[in-house]
């Protein structure tokens, strides 16, 4: 059971948690949905970085889905997961070097969605961990 009851608002145990401000569950929504729908990465790059911040929030909802792959299908995507990483070890650690080594496959627009999108899944695992929230079966995206 999570820290607090859920609500009943929302489809998901995650959206359940949010739902107590159904505008902010809305609006959290709609941006998670823009960040997987209209974004200029692939899916693939985006679970990546997903799972991988999962495991580095300790986050079990998140983390249900599995292991981030060890191996990457192209560069693309080994340098997002990288950063990803880079990003939940210390995030104030991050390099001019780092943002450098990023623009050699990514855009400058790329690179900011990039790091919104990873900004904004670790609040939501964040927000998983500290309220509790465990794994449906089958896993579960936040």
């Amino acid at each position: 059971m999570p820290r607090i009851s859920f609500s009943e608002n929302g489809q998901t145990p995650f959206e359940k948690l949010l739902g107590y401000n159904p505008e902010i569950l809305k609006y959290w929504a709609n941006l998670e949905n823009a960040f997987f729908t209209k974004t200029n990465q692939s899916p693939e790059l985006l679970e990546q970085v997903r799972r991988t911040l999962a495991f580095g929030n300790k986050c079990e909802y998140c983390m249900a889905k599995g292991k981030p792959n060890e191996t990457h299908k192209d560069k693309r995507e080994s340098l997002a997961v990288a950063f990803a990483q880079l990003f939940v070890q210390d995030h104030l650690s991050i390099t001019d070097a780092q943002f450098n080594v990023l623009r050699e496959e990514f855009t400058e627009a790329e690179i900011a969605e990039l790091c919104a999108f990873i900004c904004f899944i670790t609040a939501s695992q964040r927000f998983g961990a500290i309220m509790k929230l465990k794994p449906l079966e089958g896993g579960k995206r936040c």
